[in-house]
């Protein structure tokens, strides 16, 4: 019989909370796993945590979190709908992106996080964690909006990190935060066709139309 998915993610936690795998534990206040649904077909992942997350132990609960609630709930989706998680799990000074070897230290955690959800569409909230999936030298203005092949029929989806569109907070038409919002209406046909039980390729076709 499978185990439950509740045990091994709790196991999994219980593991990135003794993780002293790389330099980032000596500074964190809490580790940030994750949080939401472990049977949504989306999750999202972005880069670390940051000063908020760090002294809560959640991810995106500071103001680029509430800017991706904001997203969210404009496609109609509520946080507890999918699963949230970053690429580390403790945080980088000063916010920093994480280095390729924190991130590899960290990574066998997220992965797992991954094989538990079974999603069918990771969301890569920027070019930190799009990268740590792709490892292609596509840049984010090319990616986002974008479906690419991951591996095991998972599919990527990028989006702009919600602090990039902190700082670039214009909502005209081809904007970053005019085409997040698109990116978020499409990825909610994605979530319904799927819901629907549509496979990922159908749910895609969908979305585009």
């Amino acid at each position: 019989m499978p185990m439950d998915k509740n045990v091994l993610m709790r196991e999994v936690e219980e593991r990135i909370a003794k993780c002293k795998a790389c330099p980032l534990h000596t500074g964190r206040t809490n580790v940030v796993p994750g949080e939401g649904s472990l049977d949504s077909p989306i999750i999202f992942v972005g880069e670390g945590p940051g000063e908020e997350e760090d002294l809560t132990g959640r991810p995106f609960v500071g103001k680029a979190g509430r800017l991706l609630d904001k997203i969210l709930e404009s496609a109609g989706f509520k946080r507890e709908d999918v699963y949230i998680a970053n690429v580390v799990k403790c945080r980088p000074p000063g916010n920093r992106a994480p280095k390729p070897e924190e991130q590899r230290a960290c990574s066998h955690f997220l992965l797992a996080q991954v094989a538990i959800i079974d999603p069918k569409v990771i969301v890569c909230l920027g070019g930190t964690a799009f990268s740590f999936f792709n490892g292609g030298n596509i840049s984010m203005k090319e990616a986002r909006g974008k479906f690419f092949d991951w591996k095991a029929g998972i599919k990527l989806f990028a989006m702009y990190h919600p602090s990039y569109l902190l700082r670039v907070p214009s909502k005209a038409p081809g904007s970053p935060k005019y085409q997040t919002w698109e990116d978020i209406r499409k990825l909610r046909k994605v979530y319904d066709a799927l819901k629907n039980g549509k496979n990922i390729e159908e749910a895609i076709e969908e979305s585009e139309i």
